[in-house]
């Protein structure tokens, strides 16, 4: 554990936006499985950002990182274009990030290439739109706090919450370089912590936390159909209750002065699954090479340390959080002003079209290879220990099924120079070829350097295995430190920034063609470019120049096909209203042990989003004898799960059961409570215009007991 304290003439303000899109009818971002399609809400999602303004350049940068599946072009075009109407010319594509925490349980449809749309079920309005605005809410609110602060920067481990889901891959890395690293994976967490300055009316306050740590937020599996944040939206939920206390005080989830983000990294490779790759049916290992059980991908999962994934999220979380909390508190302990000769706020931003781009080797200058049109390899499809893909697919192994090359030619037959760019990839979809209806795969994509001080953050569109994002860094920071003359900056990775262009693994690694090679579209040279690119930023940003801006791809969203646009007509049963109990609460409930179920009639959740709001209440009686609430949908403690249900003449009418899960925390006082639920609901008569009604249910009162 070690901490240096960053000091300048920088003011930082924090926000929190709700982002939570359709929690029902919509599949998921993550796991590109058709059948899980959303139906409930785990907890809410938000996005959470810092923007820094320089006093003496009036530079700003805002930093935000979303609950999401992914940085998407479509989203950052659209904040940046919102955030210009409220403050023009200060934000634009250059000085904004938005960095997805790769949550895997988050509505889908925000994505415009044809291939991301096929993973995720289509374009959904209603899912970009939720993220926009909660995030130019977050982003403004940042704006408008914004006052001096002390910036404190330190570094600790995250221990038994990750493990490589492609060790066999990173053997392949040159032994000499990984015996530098204890580990394969990054055990690191680096934080920051922002404090505001103590002035003669007001003492020094504690607004927030941003850290980064490589884990994927896959502890929710490929059966989940509750939207949540998984293991790094929980991690949140822990550090910002720790300070803004919990909802029974009056500060409800999202709603806190104080903001905790939990950012991803270079987490390609790495899993929260830490029991590891087993066969379902035998209980023995996986192959080793493969993650196959008897040559099939589909029964070799790896689990989490709970007894099912909402306990393994928690518990993931939980060691996530443990060590923020703990590096929050010793961030105080010692400290040194950074050197301001060498910048406060600063960024640097490029548009690269990444098909042809030419890689040359940084020590002799001569030309080293050049990125292919984008494909998916065979291996792409078999899927991974978090979540395994379908038929005959095998990490590591090409199929001998003669009828996967048939199909591939049938979209688009590769070329003798796409197939031998790609080397030891076997190109299952050339997506770079493909542009019907629209492209397959971005050809254009934006990399990004933000500075804060001698802290900077290196956005990149992709996910950089553990290895491959060591290299980068060390890059950077050599390229940063040789041009200021000390060696006193920090770098770290913001994956899945800006857009989002899949995998990313060493030259090394994409010769064994696991699931994250298959899925380094450009081909083998792909880190190579990364890492040229990001030295070109370093080196501009150390030295005060410019790079070159590119040209920005097109948003072509508008022209996209829609999903689930427009409201669905909705009728409660004959003689019962909308909010009416269906089954209600019984009790008394002992505290800690008991759960509450309860549910309710109701209507689809897409009405109304409810965001900075909440589907549910659980309410008690406080000592004035008035309904105060003790918890919303915000809180991990609570489940929401919406189903669809028929009635009337030959079913044609519809309603929704609502259904309320209260997991009574071991904290939860004795005392009378109830559930509420709100909801929103549409319905078209047969003659005369639709329209929207809201609606609110009420259990009976039931006792919670200690024990």
């Amino acid at each position: 554990l070690f901490s240096a304290a960053v000091q300048a003439d920088i003011e930082v303000g924090l926000g929190i936006g709700d982002i939570t899109g359709p929690v029902a009818d919509v599949q998921m971002m993550g796991m590109a499985n058709p059948a899980q399609i959303n139906e409930g809400l785990h907890f809410r999602l938000f996005s959470r950002a810092f923007v820094a303004h320089d006093t003496d350049t009036d530079k700003r940068v805002a930093f935000a990182s979303l609950d999401v599946g992914m940085g998407g072009f479509v989203v950052k075009n659209r904040v940046v274009s919102e955030l210009d109407k409220l403050f023009p010319g200060v934000y634009t594509h250059e000085n904004v990030c938005l960095s997805g925490t790769h949550t895997h349980s988050g509505p889908a449809g925000f994505l415009q290439n044809t291939m991301l749309q096929l993973a995720g079920g289509g374009f959904v309005p209603a899912t970009v739109d939720a993220f926009v605005n909660g995030t130019v809410y977050a982003i403004a609110a940042a704006h408008h706090n914004v006052e001096p602060v002390d910036i404190r920067m330190n570094v600790g481990q995250v221990l038994n919450a990750s493990i490589n889901r492609s060790p066999s891959a990173y053997l392949y890395n040159p032994e000499d370089e990984r015996a530098q690293y204890e580990y394969n994976t990054d055990k690191d967490m680096t934080q920051l912590k922002f404090t505001t300055k103590a002035t003669a009316g007001s003492n020094a306050t504690d607004v927030g936390l941003f850290n980064w740590f490589a884990v994927h937020p896959t502890s929710m599996n490929n059966t989940n159909t509750f939207v949540s944040g998984d293991n790094k939206g929980y991690a949140s939920y822990i550090a910002e209750r720790a300070v803004n206390g919990p909802t029974s005080s009056g500060v409800r989830p999202g709603q806190g002065k104080f903001v905790a983000a939990f950012a991803s990294t270079n987490l390609g490779d790495v899993s929260p699954n830490i029991l590891g790759p087993h066969c379902q049916d035998t209980g023995l290992p996986c192959d080793f090479n493969t993650s196959t059980c008897n040559g099939r991908n589909e029964l070799c999962v790896a689990p989490g340390p709970g007894k099912d994934m909402f306990e393994s999220t928690e518990i993931i979380a939980s060691r996530q959080a443990k060590v923020a909390l703990e590096l929050f508190e010793a961030a105080e302990a010692n400290g040194t002003v950074i050197d301001t000769t060498n910048g406060h706020v600063d960024y640097r931003h490029m548009w690269v079209t990444m098909p042809g781009y030419q890689v040359m080797d940084p020590k002799s200058g001569e030309a080293l290879g050049h990125l292919c049109n984008a494909s998916m390899g065979q291996s792409f499809a078999a899927g991974t220990i978090d979540g395994p893909g379908m038929f005959d697919f095998e990490q590591g192994a090409n199929s001998s099924n003669p009828l996967w090359p048939i199909v591939r030619d049938m979209l688009h037959k590769p070329t003798k120079e796409d197939i031998e760019c790609q080397g030891k990839k076997d190109i299952l979809l050339p997506t770079g070829n493909v542009n019907f209806p629209y492209p397959w795969a971005d050809k254009t994509l934006p990399v990004q350097l933000l500075q804060l001080g001698n802290f900077y953050i290196l956005a990149v569109p992709t996910e950089m295995t553990t290895m491959s994002g060591r290299r980068v860094r060390a890059a950077v920071k050599a390229a940063i430190d040789a041009n200021t003359g000390d060696n006193s900056s920090t770098v770290v990775i913001a994956g899945l920034s800006n857009a989002y262009a899949d995998y990313t693994t060493t030259y090394e690694e994409f010769q064994a063609q696991r699931y994250e090679g298959g899925s380094t579209i450009y081909g083998p040279y792909q880190l190579m470019a990364y890492t040229q690119m990001a030295t070109q930023l370093a080196t501009a940003i150390s030295t005060n120049s410019t790079v070159p801006a590119g040209t920005q791809p097109d948003d072509y969203s508008d022209k996209v096909v829609k999903s689930k646009v427009g409201p669905e007509s909705e009728t409660p049963p004959d003689k019962t209203e909308m909010g009416d109990v269906l089954a209600d609460a019984a009790g008394p409930y002992t505290a800690g042990t008991d759960v509450v179920a309860v549910s309710f009639i109701g209507a689809c959740p897409r009405n109304n989003l409810r965001l900075q709001g909440t589907f549910l209440e659980i309410q008690s009686v406080d000592t004035e004898g008035q309904w105060s609430t003790y918890a919303t949908d915000g809180d991990v403690e609570t489940r929401l799960h919406f189903e669809t249900k028929k009635h009337g003449v030959l079913d044609f009418e519809r309603y929704r059961e609502v259904t309320v899960e209260w997991f009574i925390p071991d904290e939860a006082p004795a005392g009378t409570y109830r559930v509420v639920h709100y909801g929103t609901w549409y319905h078209e008569p047969i003659i005369g215009q639709g329209e929207y009604k809201d609606y609110v249910g009420y259990t009976g009162n039931f006792s919670v007991v200690v024990s």
